[in-house]
């Protein structure tokens, strides 16, 4: 790792989170005409046809080659599940509200990591996981137009997260972050493809097909420059930057769907963000490793 280019560190990491955004952006306004599972099936296939071509060539069969293959085969059935519950979540909720959601992830790793990982865990990191908690409630609250069996869909899709980001966790120092994406990849697209027939519809023209290329495409770049960003900044520089998409989120569901997050909704993302930048703090000054791996 070469940490002493934090700019371009701090520029990559802000391009992949964008990048993570559109994505979302680009597989929600899919769903509005094809099933999820459709949308998501041509996202992995082409992520995992790119990386075929970009690192077989030089890697070979090493690719594939895992010391923890059962390790694999549950992140790999983490990383489908989630996606799926996630955009089945943003067919009915907005972008910004799903995405800060979905953040709670790095916040349950935390509170998960001493009896999984047996981690320590700082008391400013157990308040940043109450104080995020307290943000997820803000925006998901009774009377609220989120608190619908709909956002178990996203809460769901938070735990799945989790799960994978403990599994990558494990597998950190065992295998390579290529080979762990490209089994990843596979398994989702074999996950998907067995289940495909149900739920295949022709691509209605020629651009909603460029389309699915074009997000099959953006989830490998977003995943890559990430990747990139950590050869260039410590984790604990680049850690508050991720919390972006939830900019990137709000921006781009307002540009396409003209949604407008409410008070509250707002007063709960700034939350979850404040408690986001608790844990990078406490990171940095404990020296650990990010909470925030590999978003989907």
């Amino acid at each position: 790792m070469n940490s002493d280019h934090p700019f371009k560190g701090i520029g990559l990491i802000c391009c992949a989170v964008f990048l993570f955004a559109g994505s979302d952006a680009l597989s929600k306004y899919l769903t509005q005409f094809y099933p999820v599972v459709m949308v998501l099936w041509v996202r992995y296939v082409v992520h995992s046809g790119l990386m075929m071509t970009a690192f077989v060539p030089k890697s070979g069969f090493s690719l594939i080659k895992t010391k923890r293959l059962d390790l694999q085969i549950i992140r790999g059935i983490c990383m489908v599940s989630t996606n799926l519950l996630f955009i089945s979540a943003l067919h009915f909720i907005p972008l910004a509200e799903g995405t800060a959601i979905i953040y709670i992830a790095p916040l349950v790793v935390t509170a998960l990591s001493w009896p999984f990982l047996g981690e320590r865990v700082s008391q400013a990191q157990w308040i940043a996981v109450w104080i995020g908690f307290v943000g997820v409630l803000i925006i998901v609250r009774p009377g609220g137009v989120l608190f619908t069996p709909v956002a178990l869909l996203a809460l769901g899709a938070a735990l799945s997260f989790s799960l994978y980001q403990l599994v990558t966790r494990k597998l950190s120092g065992v295998d390579s972050s290529t080979t762990s994406n490209f089994i990843s990849g596979v398994i989702s697209s074999l996950v998907t493809t067995a289940i495909l027939p149900f739920y295949w519809k022709m691509p209605a023209d020629l651009w909603h097909g460029i389309l699915m290329v074009g997000l099959g495409i953006s989830a490998l770049a977003s995943h890559l420059f990430m990747t990139r960003a950590y050869d260039y900044a410590q984790p604990s520089t680049l850690a508050p930057f991720t919390y972006g998409q939830l900019i990137f989120a709000g921006l781009i569901g307002y540009l396409l769907f003209g949604h407008i997050p409410d008070r509250y909704a707002l007063l709960g993302i700034t939350i979850i963000c404040i408690s986001g930048l608790i844990m990078a703090w406490s990171q940095r000054k404990n020296a650990h490793k990010p909470l925030l791996s590999d978003p989907l």
